[in-house]
């Protein structure tokens, strides 16, 4: 299956929303939008977005200020559309965080070029593997698309994101922490029997004896972790 990446739009102007809007859609991006800063801390608190695009002409705020908050408050890759050219302007949101700057006008076939490469440079810049494989099971991360033998697996956002959690370090221990602080950001209590029922029900989609796991090892009372190829028991 495929997981689509969540994109927050942040941009004044109506049509502009709309034109990142349809191309996204397009590419089989997911959005939300927010024609304001105030809606668009609104919105990434509520959506939790993969990527950000963010005009900085808004209407009740500087969009600079919103740059060093959106990468406190979120993990997702910024990238500035704006009509500001002036080299300090691109140089500020940079130094201030954010992962790339497009100039209005832009072609939307150039604003898509630049999320590939801000998302796969996301992965890498993290330590993070790409692509993964374990046993018959294959993970991409960039695609977000999983298959086993060759075939699309149907996972629920919940389950994918726990995979993910596990795919990004193939072979090391992921402690029940770590995995649901990401999984469940806005979780107050973390209950671990979450957890556990989504890595049974992942285990039977992907394992082809989920009693005798291959896949996804688990560390009694610390975590899971994504077993490599040739790797045993």
């Amino acid at each position: 299956m495929t997981t689509r990446h969540k994109v927050l739009i942040v941009d004044d102007e109506l049509h502009i929303r709309r034109l990142i809007h349809s191309a996204l859609a397009r590419a089989d991006y997911e959005t939300v939008e927010a024609q304001d800063a105030r809606e668009a801390l609104d919105r990434l608190r509520e959506a939790s977005p993969d990527i950000v695009i963010l005009d900085l002409g808004l209407p009740d705020r500087d969009g600079l200020e919103l740059v060093p908050l959106i990468k406190q408050r979120s993990d997702a890759t910024l990238v500035v559309v704006s009509a500001r050219e002036a080299t300090e302007q691109k140089v500020a949101a940079l130094d201030l965080g954010a992962d790339d700057y497009l100039t209005k006008p832009f072609d939307t076939d150039e604003l898509l070029a630049r999320l590939r490469v801000a998302l796969r440079n996301r992965l890498t810049r993290d330590g993070g593997a790409t692509a993964v494989k374990a046993g018959d099971v294959e993970i991409d991360l960039l695609a977000r698309i999983v298959r086993k033998r060759g075939h699309e697996v149907h996972l629920t956002p919940k389950e994918y994101g726990v995979l993910v959690q596990l795919a990004k370090f193939p072979g090391r221990v992921i402690t029940h922490g770590q995995i649901m602080a990401q999984v469940w950001p806005r979780e107050v209590d973390h209950h671990v029997e979450y957890l556990r029922v989504l890595v049974r029900t992942l285990r039977h989609k992907l394992e082809d004896d989920p009693q005798r796991p291959q896949i996804i090892g688990n560390e009694p009372g610390i975590g899971y972790r994504l077993k490599t190829d040739g790797e045993g028991g």
